[in-house]
């Protein structure tokens, strides 16, 4: 059965560093990126991220359908990351609004981490630690995010907290 971990901390913390150190293991390997290059400074971190990464990982780019890109992974494949899942609330946001609670590509993407097509390592934020956003939008963001935080993590095997590229064990065992 395949295995999906959950990686969450906060900015810069480690989190896809931890995850390409957890992958160096496995044969095949995708990596699924949300981020889309949309202004000079996401290039760059682009840029530096398929650099880090090198040539070992196939690099999928889908900044909206998750679950499809889970769905048209390449036959064979070990391993995929998956990062990250709060760029992919921000693209859902921005694409098709904020008033609703849920978006259907969320629902389609958690279904499919009950089966998943290869061992999955996902990337996430942890945003609930700090001030209250001052404004409704960013409160939206926050709660979409961690809404989905909490349903990827209890559907997650395993669950680590990054601080200072150190990994912290949350959960360890069984999905619940």
């Amino acid at each position: 059965m395949n295995t999906v971990t959950l990686l969450t901390g906060g900015s810069r913390s480690g989190k896809s560093r931890h995850a390409l150190d957890i992958s160096a293991g496995y044969g095949r390997k995708i990596f699924i990126a949300t981020a889309e290059p949309l202004d000079d400074e996401m290039r760059i971190r682009i840029s530096r991220h398929k650099e880090e990464r090198g040539s070992e990982y196939m690099t999928v780019e889908e900044p909206v359908d998750l679950a499809g890109a889970l769905r048209s992974l390449p036959p064979g494949a070990d391993v995929a990351i998956i990062d990250c899942l709060t760029v992919w609330i921000g693209n859902l946001m921005y694409r098709y609004g904020n008033e609703c609670e849920c978006f259907q590509q969320v629902e389609d993407f958690l279904a499919l981490l009950k089966e998943p097509p290869c061992d999955l390592i996902i990337v996430t934020n942890e945003l609930g630690m700090g001030i209250i956003p001052d404004n409704p939008l960013s409160r939206k963001f926050r709660d979409l995010a961690g809404n989905l935080n909490m349903k990827t993590a209890a559907a997650a095997g395993r669950v680590l907290f990054l601080i200072c590229g150190i990994p912290i064990i949350i959960k360890d065992g069984e999905k619940r």
